[in-house]
């Protein structure tokens, strides 16, 4: 579950504060970003590793799943520009990703811990790909969390 911490800024009139709905964009946008470097990176390494015998199979499959990546980040960012949401800063480490934020004079942070990031980012790229959502032969835990701090 994802955590967030807000402060106001100096203002002379109070706005409003950060709607579940913009936080909902923040974790869209950080998701979407994290997906869409991991889906052009496995494009990369497919294209070059030379271990397929049908590489462009592959890279067409990812390929479309970067492209659909692509066009939901762009929907995200107009939505973020009309809330007047600006996501600030983007860390990741050993516990999580982190994003700070600023909306109409307030800024905060959401906290995601690795866990549930990585859970529904898997579940996202499952359906970019066009899989089912359903898990059959999921990777270890270990390797899904090598994908995540590798990003």
């Amino acid at each position: 579950m994802a955590t967030t911490k807000r402060n106001l800024l100096h203002s002379a009139t109070l706005p409003e504060e950060i709607t579940q709905s913009e936080m909902s964009l923040v974790r869209s946008y950080l998701l979407l970003t994290f997906i869409h470097k991991v889906f052009e990176r496995d494009c990369r390494v497919i294209g070059k590793s030379g271990l397929f015998k049908t590489p462009q199979l592959y890279m067409e499959l990812v390929s479309g799943a970067t492209k659909k990546t692509s066009l939901m980040l762009q929907e995200i960012t107009r939505e973020l520009t009309a809330h007047n949401l600006k996501i600030t800063t983007v860390r990741q480490d050993q516990r999580g990703v982190e994003a700070q934020y600023s909306c109409r004079g307030y800024t905060g942070e959401m906290n995601i811990p690795w866990p549930g990031f990585r859970n529904e980012m898997m579940q996202r790229m499952r359906a970019y790909l066009g899989l089912s959502p359903e898990i059959h032969g999921a990777p270890r835990e270990e390797a899904v969390e090598q994908m995540a701090l590798s990003i």
